[in-house]
């Protein structure tokens, strides 16, 4: 009986499948990409059974800022280059890892019904202007893009006092699609997904490549992404190469991005 019983716990021994340990991936990325990230990370999970991306959404500034204080994230993406060169340069971020993954354009966008006829940044000093929405230019992408291009066309001075900030540009989208203001900066995606309530008045046609007042670049606004260098996720370069495939650039096509191959033909 004893022998027969060891002969099979020895014979199970085979028949133990090894345990495969789950993975969480913690991922920090622009406010812009809340709802394309959140698709693609579903998209992910599902090729990837037992293992979670859990997403942090924010200003790109703001972001930096927690990783600089020891958040723990594995991956970064970022709406601009400009933050993305401070993680480098703070060394948050392994260089050999960045890569521009997508494309976005700036706009002025005003409530859906309103009634206002804005053609150029010049219109935003006019009297029935009184209260232009967008992010904090200290720490959000899209309002250092705006703050740029007012200033190259002269109207910043004459806006600023107008300025309500947000502290991430779905804050400022809010703030316009509840007609709070007359008009806000946004992304051109972030303007798609509140299409019942916002309208596009201007596309702005050049944005600032960097902090500098007078480096310019043409739209579309270019994302990078990387691997933090506090990354412990198996699966960080994993979901990168997902939001590069065809699958994922077509999630992120669907909600208004300009995917990376249409961006170097």
């Amino acid at each position: 009986m004893k022998r027969t019983l060891i002969s099979l716990l020895a014979a199970g021994a085979f028949l133990v499948s090894p345990v495969v340990l789950a993975d969480t991936l913690t991922v920090s990325a622009a406010a812009s990409l809340t709802n394309a990230y959140t698709e693609i990370g579903k998209n992910f999970e599902a090729k990837n059974p037992g293992d979670k991306v859990e997403f942090n959404f924010g200003a790109s500034g703001a972001l930096l800022q927690q990783i600089l204080q020891g958040a723990p994230v594995d991956v970064f993406a970022s709406a601009d280059q400009a933050t993305m060169d401070k993680a480098v340069a703070e060394n948050m971020v392994k260089k050999d890892t960045r890569v521009d993954f997508v494309g976005n354009g700036l706009v002025v966008i005003v409530p859906v019904d309103s009634q206002l006829s804005i053609t150029s940044l010049q219109d935003l000093r006019g009297d029935n202007v009184k209260h232009v929405a967008m992010g904090n230019p200290d720490t959000t992408p899209n309002a250092r893009y705006a703050r740029a291009a007012m200033q190259k066309d002269s109207v910043w001075e004459a806006v600023e006092p107008k300025l309500v900030l947000g502290a991430n540009v779905r804050q400022s989208l809010s703030y316009v699609s509840r007609g709070e203001v007359e008009a806000g900066f946004v992304f051109s995606t972030d303007a798609k997904q509140d299409e019942g309530k916002v309208k596009v008045a201007l596309v702005v046609p050049t944005v600032a490549a960097g902090e500098k007042v007078g480096e310019w670049v043409p739209n579309p606004i270019v994302y990078p992404i990387a691997e933090t260098t506090q990354n412990k996720s198996k699966l960080a370069a994993d979901f990168m190469a997902y939001v590069l495939s065809d699958e994922g650039q077509g999630v992120l096509a669907k909600y208004g991005f300009v995917p990376i191959k249409e961006m170097t033909k």
